[in-house]
């Protein structure tokens, strides 16, 4: 007896597994623009923050009152991290830098205790840092605060640019893998159309005839999305492998973030191509599909 199945678009043939292997390659270039937006941004942060400036301290302030000043530093909220160095810290780093104690032909050590502090990634920008100067110099016993401000706004345009730059080929990348996906959809369908029309013929409603396609489409969208994901995965394990540092970069969330992104693309646009070009054939009449 003829299953009456036998003309149904069935799931994990030749041609699913193509559309799948094909999709794939498409979300895992849309993954890689997600998650080089994504960690661009935990990059800036690790830059920014591993900005510092040197607060320099006169020679008549006691040291149990600079550490009391750190400890109240601290507590700003414009403060990440900071670091006591004295004086004679200073002048045994600078010997070992220049191979010669200044001290020995000076008489004395021309070096000043300093705080190096570094700051929050939302405040390393010139105006932020302008604001924080004159904070810490309502204290007379600062003698001076250096930062390199060049530095500070050739990073801030330089990161501004890098996004910019990313938003752009990730808005492009999301029309072309979409333009992608949908043509591999339609041959998949059009493939179907004469399919349809019988089922159309017997007197099949309009949803009765999507609810195959979508489902077989939506699923090679999942099967290409878990496959990708797995492919950013190991590329992603392998790198903070290779190099722990990363993982302050690659973070947990921003893979999780990844994951969710590939998969919910997947669905969607696989859902929403297959949506579209099905209902193309439905509104065609039967001359129509030999023309096409």
């Amino acid at each position: 007896m003829k299953d009456k199945r036998s003309n149904a678009p069935s799931c994990f043939d030749m041609q699913f597994i193509t559309s799948s292997i094909s999709t794939m390659l498409v979300l895992l270039l849309l993954g890689l623009v997600v998650f080089f937006v994504l960690t661009a941004n935990n990059l800036s942060v690790y830059v920014r923050e591993n900005l510092s400036f040197a607060v320099l301290i006169g020679d008549d302030m006691k040291e149990a009152d600079i550490l009391n000043l750190q400890k109240k530093l601290n507590k700003e909220a414009f403060v990440k991290e900071s670091v006591y160095i004295s004086k004679k810290q200073a002048l045994q780093e600078q010997t070992e830098a220049m191979g010669t104690n200044p001290q020995e032909f000076l008489g004395y050590n021309p070096f000043k205790a300093s705080i190096e502090i570094k700051l929050n990634s939302e405040y390393t920008n010139a105006d932020s840092i302008v604001r924080i100067e004159k904070f810490i110099k309502q204290n007379n016993n600062i003698q001076e605060v250096l930062y390199q401000k060049e530095l500070i706004n050739a990073v801030n345009d330089n990161i501004r640019n890098i996004s910019i730059a990313l938003l752009a080929l990730a808005l492009v990348l999301t029309f072309i893998s979409f333009a992608l996906i949908n043509n591999m959809i339609r041959l998949g369908i059009y493939s179907k159309r004469f399919l349809i029309h019988t089922m159309k013929l017997v007197g099949a409603n309009r949803g009765f005839i999507r609810k195959p396609f979508l489902r077989r489409n939506v699923w090679s969208g999942v099967l290409a999305a878990v496959l990708a994901n797995t492919v950013l995965m190991g590329a992603a394990y392998w790198l903070v492998s290779y190099e722990p540092e990363l993982l302050r970069i690659i973070t947990p969330e921003v893979m999780l973030y990844v994951m969710a992104a590939v998969l919910a693309f997947g669905i969607i646009i696989t859902f929403l191509c297959a949506y579209v070009s099905i209902n193309r054939y439905l509104r065609m009449k039967a001359n129509t599909l030999y023309y096409i």
